[in-house]
């Protein structure tokens, strides 16, 4: 059985052409540097010829709210073509959990159109919605610094290593579309606050962590319901601090998204 990740060059694609292929499937790993463009259609075609399984793990590079909206329905919908004429059997799709809570921010709202246009199509599908992944609370740390001081409300979270999820969209891969949403989180629940200090700690950072109940997670406001699953996530097995000892080991620096 041969299946595309379209975004394999990018963090959670790449871990999960990794997953699969060690499981012992044919897996292409599609990108705009392999020559596979989903928002101009190049390459589109010939990767996934013989395809039954394709998992979108995409995301815009663009932080314009009106770039990010357009490159997800044009990508969303040239995939979705591709696949109808190519026959493939199920659709993956990786979102965020969250997502329709979150539409103040161009982002989020965002990912809800592409979920929207996955429902919609006639190819069998599974959306997987993830929380924040370990590998980017450095990002949100360095979206909410002011000065010396990193700014964050101090909401609960249930962020996920990224190993965790690609596991997760490797067993989703390989069952039978559910034409449903699946939400994957990690262990525990933390707050945004101790999550960044925790962090940051680590990576011996002298930034002070403030918890400010006003501040903004990526422009929209949030509470302890905005960033967590629900009671049936699937949820991986590694903890925040067991990840941060093998993350900053002697000689190696902080991690980076990808």
């Amino acid at each position: 059985m041969k299946l595309v990740v379209i975004g394999g060059s990018g963090l959670i694609g790449r871990k999960a052409v990794a997953v699969l292929r060690r499981r012992g499937y044919e897996v292409l790993s599609a990108s705009p540097s392999s020559g596979v463009d989903t928002v101009s259609g190049e390459g589109v075609a010939e990767a996934l010829a013989g395809a039954r399984v394709v998992v979108d793990a995409t995301n815009a590079a663009s932080a314009d709210d009106g770039a990010t909206l357009a490159f997800f329905e044009t990508s969303t919908r040239n995939l979705l073509a591709a696949e109808r004429a190519a026959n493939v059997g199920h659709h993956v799709v990786l979102s965020i959990v969250g997502t329709e809570r979150l539409i103040a921010s161009g982002y989020f709202r965002a990912k809800l159109a592409q979920e929207t246009l996955v429902r919609a199509a006639p190819i069998p599908w599974t959306i997987v919605r993830a929380t924040q992944f370990f590998e980017f609370v450095e990002g949100i740390a360095r979206a909410a610094t002011e000065g010396g001081s990193v700014r964050v409300p101090p909401v609960l979270m249930q962020p996920v290593a990224a190993d965790d999820v690609a596991e997760r969209i490797a067993d989703i891969a390989l069952a039978e579309p559910l034409r449903a949403t699946v939400e994957v989180a990690g262990p525990e629940r933390i707050r945004q606050d101790d999550l960044v200090r925790r962090f940051l700690d680590a990576a011996r950072d002298s930034r002070r962590v403030v918890a400010d109940p006003a501040a903004r997670y990526f422009g929209a406001a949030v509470d302890d319901r905005s960033l967590v699953p629900g009671a049936l996530a699937r949820l991986g097995a590694t903890r925040f601090d067991d990840w941060l000892e093998r993350q900053f080991v002697p000689g190696k620096g902080p991690p980076r998204a990808g």
